[in-house]
């Protein structure tokens, strides 16, 4: 994979918002970001990769700006965070729900819980490559751990 150009190489996310994250959210956004660069499948159709990405929150509308290797901008593509906004509250309902039952419950609550929070991911995941469909094609994996940093970017400290 690391000679297949139809990749995100580097991945930069808007920082200007943020105030503070909790500890679990900023684990959920290193462990994405690692993954991610670790194999992904990111092909921006009508561009040569590997690319740069750049994700952030414009004026309610998420924004990726890619660009290549060297930085230069290619293609930058904006959606409506409105589609996100049920799952991504859901998500977070469910990862607080799942952080508290680490604490608290035994395991088939945990799982069970963990179910719900995969399912939820799942269809963030597929939502966003359907958004995406006919300019990015990308993974499985990689939808999800760019759903992943999207639901980082609407943490507000």
């Amino acid at each position: 994979m690391p000679d297949d150009p139809a990749r995100i190489v580097q991945i930069y996310l808007d920082e200007k918002t943020v105030v503070r994250r909790s500890p679990p959210v900023e684990h959920e956004r290193a462990v994405a970001i690692y993954d991610l660069l670790e194999g992904n499948y990111f092909n921006v159709l009508e561009e040569d990769g590997p690319f740069n990405l750049h994700l952030s929150i414009e004026d309610d509308r998420l924004v990726f700006d890619v660009r290549s290797q060297a930085d230069d901008p290619l293609r930058r593509f904006s959606l409506p965070t409105s589609p996100f906004r049920r799952i991504i509250k859901d998500y977070f309902a469910v990862c607080e729900t799942y952080y508290d039952a680490i604490k608290h419950f035994g395991v088939n609550r945990i799982e069970a819980i963990d179910m719900g929070r995969r399912a939820l991911h799942d269809e963030g995941s597929d939502q966003l490559a359907e958004l995406l469909a006919g300019r990015v094609r990308m993974d499985t994996g990689t939808a999800r751990r760019l759903f992943t940093l999207i639901c980082v970017l609407h943490v507000r400290g």
